[in-house]
């Protein structure tokens, strides 16, 4: 049995996916037990857990041999970096005598030592945990996921798209359904003694301007990049919802971005999904 955490979200829905289709058994670990129908439907065994809850997680555990960890996001109204220390100290707890053999965990890449980096530093935290238990752990840092710029579908359909990464900066950037798959495959490679890192991508780098350019021949319009000034990030992220300490981690997190804090992989594996083939399903489906 494989365990999948964050089974309702786009990695792990596409990593549990990808494992029953080859037919692996899979339990699909979720918050809401409104989406517990859709994977019974699948084949897969399902488990309502919030994993706050150390002990009712490593019940769950129990009950397979291998696992897929996800730290689940914070709500951006709370204070994101403390909420999601929470939820990865607790997953780590949970591993004590859960009787896995291996896990696999998603990172993100520019994963760093450090405080308020948002991500950056939380999921490097959550690596060195995991790294300091007993239990393998394979570690797969993606990129920026391309469903980042769902929410800005609408805006491109006005003829704009407001980004505050300068509009020809190419990072990496990748499709979750491509994380997914990569992390399906990981979890059913060969138990190895060595714990790895592992980072994923897209068919090749994007800007925020080929994100436009995108859109743009998605909707068969013109579509303007609008660069958010640095001095006003954080304002930015409390307009969208963020709380005070969320907006100033994320502005954090965003500035280490664009002034290049951090190393860039130099053979990454690479996923198969265009951003242009992204961008044409979101509209399809919007």
């Amino acid at each position: 049995m494989i365990i999948i955490l964050g089974a309702s979200g786009h990695i792990g829905s596409a990593a549990a996916k990808a494992l029953i289709e080859a037919g692996k058994p899979v339990t699909a670990v979720l918050r809401d037990p409104t989406k517990a129908t859709e994977w019974t439907t699948r084949g897969a065994r399902t488990a309502v857990v919030d994993v706050h809850d150390s002990d009712a997680l490593r019940e769950v555990f129990k009950t397979g041999k291998r696992a897929f960890l996800l730290n689940p996001p914070a709500d951006i109204s709370t204070d994101t970096d403390q909420e999601e220390h929470a939820t990865a100290r607790s997953i780590v707890r949970a591993l004590d005598g859960s009787g896995l053999e291996k896990v696999v965990a998603a990172s993100t890449m520019g994963a760093q030592p450090g405080e308020r980096y948002g991500d950056l530093n939380v999921l490097y935290d959550f690596e060195q945990a995991l790294a300091a238990q007993p239990v393998p752990a394979v570690v797969q840092r993606g990129g920026y996921y391309f469903s980042n710029w769902d929410a800005q579908l609408e805006e491109a359909k006005s003829g704009t798209l407001t980004t505050m990464l300068p509009a020809d900066l190419k990072i990496p950037m990748v499709a979750p359904e491509d994380l997914g798959r990569a992390a399906a495959r990981r979890l059913e490679e060969p138990l190895l003694d060595n714990r790895t890192i592992h980072a994923v991508e897209g068919p090749e780098r994007y800007s925020a301007r080929d994100v436009a350019d995108a859109f743009a021949a998605a909707l068969d319009r013109p579509v303007e990049i609008v660069v958010t000034p640095r001095d006003q990030w954080e304002q930015a992220y409390r307009k969208l919802g963020f709380s005070e300490a969320a907006a100033h981690s994320y502005a954090r997190m965003t500035r280490i971005t664009v002034d290049g804090g951090f190393e860039m992989p130099t053979s990454p594996e690479r996923g198969q999904i265009t951003l242009e083939s992204y961008i044409r399903a979101l509209v399809g489906r919007g």
